[in-house]
């Protein structure tokens, strides 16, 4: 995430709220204090943002009166303000790269998504015709993996993207896709053929073959 933005999306209230709470867990009431705002409005935010599940509350520490709830960011927003990820999962490739066969890269490539895609599915096939099938795959790869797909069907049917969760590494290796297409053929059960545009602003695309079904449609 450029810093720019970083810093545009936090510049609210409840994103100074995410800001502070990133050194560790507070109470409300020392939100309240150390960013100049009311206990009230705190709250408000406060509950707004445990019931998006951005914040939890880990416990209590004593009061005056009564305890206070004590807050922190939620693992999940944890990892999406990382900004390890991404430089790290690119030295990652660049080694893989440098030091193995391209066969042997595609192999282990391919392996990533089907194994994620198990990991998602809990190890059961998706349940449904080929269509249902297809709709769950596009519906995985936004629910948890940050993309933004639909499934189309124009002579044939595939999941287009409208942008790529991968773009910080497929336009340096483009056979990173081929953990997006291995996925996809995963949760199908049907062959699958990458056509993603990596160029400017890359876009996901998997033409999926319904007539070779590794299952009954």
């Amino acid at each position: 995430m450029p810093e720019s933005l970083r810093r545009q999306l936090l510049d609210t209230s409840r994103g100074r709220i995410v800001s502070l709470l990133q050194t560790g867990g507070s109470t409300a009431d020392d939100i309240a204090s150390k960013l100049g705002l009311t206990r009230s409005a705190v709250r408000i935010q406060i509950a707004g943002m445990e019931r998006d599940g951005v914040v939890r509350r880990v416990g209590k520490r004593p009061g005056t009166t009564r305890p206070s709830h004590v807050f922190e960011l939620t693992r999940e927003v944890e990892q999406l303000l990382s900004k390890a990820y991404i430089p790290v999962l690119t030295h990652l490739v660049d080694v893989f790269a440098e030091s193995l066969p391209a066969q042997q890269i595609e192999t282990l490539l391919r392996r990533t998504g089907k194994e994620l895609a198990h990991e998602m599915a809990l190890g059961n096939a998706p349940s449904g015709g080929f269509r249902a099938r297809v709709a769950k795959a596009s519906e995985l790869m936004n629910e948890h993996l940050g993309a933004l797909t639909r499934v189309e069907a124009n002579g044939g049917i595939g999941i287009r993207g409208a942008g790529c969760p991968l773009s910080a590494l497929t336009g340096k290796h483009p056979g990173v896709c081929l953990v997006m297409e291995s996925f996809v053929s995963e949760i199908v059960g049907a062959p699958v053929r990458e056509c993603c545009d990596r160029e400017d602003r890359p876009r996901c695309c998997f033409d999926i073959q319904s007539g070779r079904s590794r299952r009954s449609t």
